[in-house]
């Protein structure tokens, strides 16, 4: 009872309830309908055959007169079947027929009657003896034009016998639909109520800790197999952000560690006794560059959660990016000219999108300073740095080329994630979060960033749709 008192509280089961309920009553209404209309149909017909036999035996007295009128009947009576027949003078009085008696009504006034009537013997039974019949009719009188009077008439038996059967089918039928809509109405809300509880049974696993739980997907590619796809791409997305914030949190506390006991130690030989006034300032300033590194990487870090929560510093605009690659390449031009590179910009004509300048910009001046920090070529060879910004009509591309060492086919997605340094680049400052920006700001504008080889080097390719927006 519990089991099923839980199941009636569900919607899924009320509504079937209410849908089966609705099509029950309209099955019993159309039903009615149906059984109603076929007991007057064949009311109709009979009568219509009453008037075709009156006719014709009106026909048959003008045409061959009374004997004729009489032998017909004669012949018509003595069939077996539902007909009444009947013929009396002026009077009333029974001439032919195969009804022994009628009521004075349907002799005197023309007209149609239903009545009970009594049969000279039409049988017999198992001992030989004669049979009468008794019955329930309905008649048609009229009057000749000879003055005698005709009634003709169906016995109702069949007909009633024919509307029991068409109202037995009838209650048949509407207790049918109850049985089987209770059992439709049963299977789909248990169909449907398996597929919400497994839904509830991932939640659950999810909520204590298994973050790996997906819901179920069937092949029947319905309405709750588009909701687990979605639910499953949502609780993916989680993971991940979930994922990334432990390696975050563990990279935060590797990667800022170091710095801090910097600081620490700077500190305390600044404030060591019998430090040279030169010495402290030469402690405070590494104390202070050493900070501004921190600020740096603090920054970043709230610039990418910003980018990724799709709250911007700035709201969305009409950009013109051809303007911020060549202010770009303008800005940082001479500075590559003073580490002996050269930097090419390359546009095919003006480009605009909607977006945000400010990220924008920023995500090129991470790639240029990365290709200048990283890109530089084996000695003897000239730096080149080539800034490319092409469109299609569909989306905007920025390229960012070296010809400097490269990066490892195997490294190339793992430099996107934030705080990733190679090996190589231990060496040189900075955080790990350049290109993490970047991806962040290419999502942002629902665009992506790639890293291909550019043979030798490293090409970045930031993809960027001409109508962005906010994620």
């Amino acid at each position: 009872m519990t089991r099923l008192a839980q199941l009636w509280r569900t919607t899924t089961v009320r509504l079937t309830a209410m849908f089966v309920l609705i099509f029950v009553v309209f099955a019993i209404l159309l039903l009615g309908l149906i059984t109603y209309q076929s007991s007057i149909q064949i009311q109709r017909q009979q009568a219509n055959d009453l008037d075709r036999e009156i006719a014709a035996l009106q026909r048959v007295e003008r045409d061959q007169g009374f004997r004729g009128l009489l032998f017909a009947i004669q012949r018509m009576a003595s069939q077996p079947g539902p007909g009444i027949y009947y013929v009396g003078d002026d009077a009333g009085r029974l001439l032919i027929g195969n009804v022994t008696d009628l009521p004075i009504d349907i002799l005197q006034t023309p007209g149609t009657y239903t009545f009970d009537y009594d049969r000279p013997a039409v049988g017999t039974d198992d001992n030989g003896e004669p049979v009468d019949a008794a019955g329930t009719a309905v008649v048609r009188s009229v009057r000749l034009g000879s003055g005698l009077v005709l009634v003709v008439g169906r016995d109702v038996v069949e007909r009633r016998g024919f509307t029991a059967i068409i109202f037995q089918s009838f209650l048949f039928g509407v207790l049918g639909i109850i049985v089987f809509s209770i059992i439709a109405g049963v299977v789909t809300a248990l169909r449907v109520l398996k597929r919400i509880d497994a839904i509830n049974s991932t939640s659950t696993k999810i909520m204590s800790g298994n973050l790996s739980e997906r819901v179920p997907i069937t092949r029947r590619n319905d309405e709750f197999d588009g909701l687990a796809t979605s639910l499953n791409a949502m609780l993916d997305r989680i993971e991940q952000l979930m994922q990334g914030l432990k390696e975050v949190t563990d990279n935060v506390a590797h990667d800022l560690k170091t710095p801090l006991n910097r600081l620490r130690n700077q500190a305390e030989a600044a404030l060591r006794e019998g430090s040279e006034p030169h010495m402290q300032r030469q402690a405070l300033e590494a104390i202070i560059g050493e900070s501004d590194r921190l600020i740096r990487t603090f920054n970043a870090l709230l610039m990418i959660a910003r980018a990724e929560a799709g709250t911007p510093s700035g709201a969305f605009g009409e950009v013109d990016l051809t303007a911020v690659v060549s202010d770009v390449a303008e800005l940082y031009g001479p500075v590559a000219e003073e580490q002996g590179a050269e930097l090419v910009l390359e546009t095919t004509g003006e480009v605009r999108l909607r977006g945000n300048r400010e990220l924008l910009g920023q995500a090129l001046v991470n790639l240029i300073e990365n290709a200048l920090k990283y890109g530089r070529p084996a000695d003897g060879v000239a730096g080149r740095i080539v800034l490319r910004l092409t469109e299609d009509g569909v989306n905007a591309r920025i390229a960012v080329a070296d010809n400097g060492p490269g990066i490892p086919e195997g490294d190339r997605e793992r430099v996107l994630e934030r705080f990733v340094r190679l090996e190589k680049a231990r060496t040189e400052p900075g955080s790990g979060l350049g290109l993490s920006l970047v991806a962040a700001v290419a999502r942002l504008h629902r665009g992506a960033l790639r890293i291909e080889d550019n043979e030798p080097g490293v090409r970045a390719v930031v993809t960027l749709p001409l109508e962005a927006g906010s994620a």
